[in-house]
């Protein structure tokens, strides 16, 4: 299933195509998972050649939210815990996959990956949305 959220939402620092500094993330959903690749360029470091943190954890958000949207959700997030396992160095592509891991009336649990191309997880997040109603 192809389902994009950026009509509309076209401004969106995750996965906005008109948004001159956002991440432009495109997803898709594969075996239940939201799904996207993505590449850091230099503006995307902290230390020089390296991805800086904070925009890891707003890719693993946006995964995380389009997992939720996949399921017919709309939520925003109310916690995101995040582990750093392992730097990532500029250029380098990163899988990013997200799950929902269980639901609630008004909650939605949910865990994401960002995983090098060798297989090791670079980065990963745990997180609680809050649904603010059905798309």
């Amino acid at each position: 299933m192809k389902l994009s959220i950026n009509e509309g939402y076209n401004l969106c620092f995750g996965c906005g195509q008109a948004n001159p500094i956002g991440l432009k993330l495109h997803f898709h959903q594969e075996d239940g998972k939201a799904v996207a690749d993505f590449v850091p360029s230099k503006f995307h470091q902290g230390w020089e050649g390296i991805l800086h943190g904070g925009v890891m954890s707003a890719a693993l958000d946006e995964a995380i939210g389009y997992a939720a949207w996949y399921r017919g959700l709309k939520a925003v997030t109310a916690k995101i815990e995040i582990r750093f396992r392992h730097p990532v160095e500029i250029g380098h592509r990163l899988l990013l996959s997200a799950e929902i891991t269980r639901e609630r009336r008004r909650l939605v649990e949910a865990k994401a990956w960002a995983t090098l191309e060798d297989g090791t997880i670079a980065a990963e997040a745990s997180s609680v949305l809050y649904i603010v109603g059905d798309e």
